[in-house]
């Protein structure tokens, strides 16, 4: 079970110095905006990802004052940190440094939901499989091996492509047939067992207290054109060798697992046609669906959840907390404080944020 006992940030955005003990429970920081609520769940996606869920940009993060930042952390029985600068990356798990940041990811789980990011029924194909892999990771620990050997692949393959060299292609055609097909089988058992845990009296629980949930369904798009067996390496690779001429006129290739997305309904209706409104309640079902899976299979995550009452009504807004509760998974999350029924609510810690200073206030 992955907890943060003791947290300290330094320099990372307009947090400088900054320490905190959260609950193991549920955690609310409460601010107005700019004074840096986002900043904190930034800083422990980073410490759990090594990256940033907003920039790709080093000089964004770093505190103006300085040129690097660090993020110290005792998560469970580990003394975890992290130091970037524009030159040096620095991980470490009890003083031994680590150059593999899934070392990282699999001590700290972190699953995430922003305004931004984290509502993915109708977004982009790009962010919907990065929850799904981001689930897939931790079931199934080879995945990441095999994910950077497609993109290897992938990329080599690409080069080809562009400079038009066809004798070279058939052998990296069979390669990334081979990592094509274990990336579609771990997505596609990994569904399979989220649509088990989604019919789970667990979670039947928890959609009785939405309104209009009856037929809630995703279908899973593996990348390749409907001809191609996703789970079969010969019928990857026949593709591949019968489109030779095609692809060298696009300069790249234009299917696979890279372009894998998840198709969402609600009531037999396609998620572009959903309101707003459905298309949050769906994500948020979704995403709870994966942290109780892992929950179930002793993968507890961290939560963050930003600015929680800008997406949620105040009964939503309740049961999803009353739901982490139950699934003794750590929480952390913002608010701009003007729903005392929230505040009053929370079994755990509540700590103010005032122009990147964080007191606790109870």
């Amino acid at each position: 079970m992955a907890v943060i006992n003791k947290l300290s940030i330094n320099q990372f955005r307009n947090l400088e110095n900054q320490y905190i003990e959260p609950s193991k429970n549920i955690n609310l920081f409460i601010a107005g905006n700019a004074q840096g609520k986002t900043n904190l769940i930034e800083a422990i996606y980073y410490l759990g990802h090594n990256r940033s869920f907003k920039t790709k940009t080093i000089a964004e993060v770093v505190h103006y004052n300085f040129n690097d930042f660090q993020i110290n952390a005792k998560v469970d029985n580990h003394r975890v940190k992290l130091e970037k600068s524009r030159k040096k990356n620095t991980i470490s798990i009890d003083q031994q440094r680590i150059k593999n940041t899934s070392q990282l990811t699999q001590l700290l789980p972190i699953q995430i939901i922003t305004p931004d990011k984290g509502f993915i029924v109708n977004g982009t194909p790009k962010n919907k499989r990065s929850y799904l892999d981001w689930g897939v990771f931790h079931v199934e620990l080879k995945f990441l091996e095999v994910f950077k050997s497609y993109n290897k692949t992938l990329k080599n393959i690409n080069v080809l492509l562009l400079n038009n060299k066809v004798s070279e292609l058939d052998f990296w055609f069979l390669e990334l047939s081979k990592t094509a097909k274990e990336i579609n089988k771990n997505r596609i058992q990994y569904i399979d067992q989220l649509k088990k845990t989604a019919d789970s009296k667990d979670l039947k629980q928890l959609l009785v207290l939405f309104d209009s949930i009856d037929s809630f369904d995703y279908q899973f798009y593996s990348g390749w054109p409907k001809e191609v067996d996703a789970l079969d390496e010969q019928s990857i690779y026949r593709y591949l060798s019968k489109n030779t001429q095609s692809l060298l006129k696009k300069n790249y290739l234009n299917y696979g697992p890279h372009k894998a997305s998840l198709n969402f309904s609600l009531n037999n209706k396609n998620e572009c046609f959903l309101s707003r409104g459905e298309q949050k309640t769906l994500s948020i079902i979704f995403w709870l669906t994966q942290v109780l899976m892992l929950v179930k299979q002793g993968v507890n995550p961290v939560v963050l959840i930003d600015d929680i009452s800008s997406e949620l009504d105040r009964k939503k807004i309740t049961t999803v907390l009353k739901y982490l509760n139950q699934l003794k998974v750590q929480v952390f999350m913002t608010d701009i404080g003007d729903n005392p029924s929230l505040i009053n609510s929370i079994d755990g810690a509540i700590f103010e944020i005032n122009e990147g200073v964080i007191k606790s206030i109870n």
